[in-house]
């Protein structure tokens, strides 16, 4: 080895152990906050500190400081309970809510409830809520109110949760059936409904019909009356009826595809006994 190679050896591999230490201490001063998400830092020494870090690189002391990652981005939760109405009737529902931590209270939400919030604290108060809300209401009012119940389960929701610091944007009811006795009591009552509108039909019908029988029968006995008349008045009423009898008789016989012959008895037009009063 040439003089002085060993210098340059040396001084070479010290040049690449200090620049990878550089390195190795850059990459771990920095952190990223990916989009939809805040950062908190914990510190060795004064533990979680109160800066909420939003989207974006930022600096932190390798070893005595570590990041903390939340998603602050809307995520749905459901939650089924079953739970009393307030005629005593049970109902089991199904509660859809979109949540999300306060971004600017996430030091003390970590404090408290750590990363697991959701778990720790939506199931209790979410089967509380609806538990107090639902027994408000009789079984039939939650179909024909339905709008006015998850009103009203999300404006207390959103209370109880902000004492937890988490947000909620939207609550609604998914899914909500009642028990076996009860539905088959509700099927019970339809069908009798329709079978009281079906003969409350019939009795209107037959009421129509009979109004009609006697329209009928007066149209029928003020026409016998006037052709008494008509006949007392004039006795050759009877020969113009004959007359007309036998012109129908006639016309549908011509419109036959049939060759009929008829004698003046069978077209009811006998023409030497038609005696017509002048």
């Amino acid at each position: 080895m040439p003089p002085g190679g060993g210098r340059a050896a040396g001084g070479l591999g010290g040049v690449l152990a200090a620049a990878g230490l550089g390195i190795y201490t850059l990459s771990n001063c920095l952190f990223n906050v990916e989009g939809g998400h805040r950062a908190i830092v914990f510190n060795r020494v004064v533990g979680i500190k109160e800066n909420v870090y939003e989207e974006g690189t930022h600096l932190m002391v390798p070893w005595f400081e570590r990041p903390i990652i939340y998603d602050v981005r809307l995520r749905p939760q459901q939650i089924s309970s079953a739970t009393g109405t307030r005629d005593l009737q049970t109902v089991n529902i199904t509660l859809r809510v979109l949540s999300r931590p306060k971004p600017n209270k996430l030091p003390e939400v970590y404090r408290t409830l750590g990363m697991n919030y959701e778990q720790r604290v939506l199931p209790s108060i979410i089967t509380e809520t609806l538990k107090s809300v639902i027994a408000q209401y009789n079984a039939s009012q939650l179909l024909t109110m339905r709008e006015s119940v998850s009103a009203e389960v999300m404006r207390r929701l959103k209370t109880r949760a902000s004492y937890f610091n988490i947000e909620m944007d939207d609550v609604s009811i998914k899914e909500l059936t009642f028990g076996k006795d009860y539905t088959q009591a509700v099927e019970s009552k339809q069908v009798a409904q329709q079978e009281a509108e079906r003969a409350k039909f019939y009795v209107e019908r037959a009421e129509q019909e009979k109004k009609s029988a006697i329209i009928r029968a007066q149209g029928e006995a003020q026409s016998a009356k006037l052709i008494g008349q008509a006949i007392a008045n004039n006795p050759s009423f009877i020969t113009l009826r004959k007359i007309e009898a036998a012109r129908h008789i006639g016309n549908i016989i011509a419109r036959s595809n049939n060759r009929v012959f008829l004698n003046t008895d069978s077209l009811l037009l006998n023409l030497s006994e038609l005696q017509i009063k002048k």
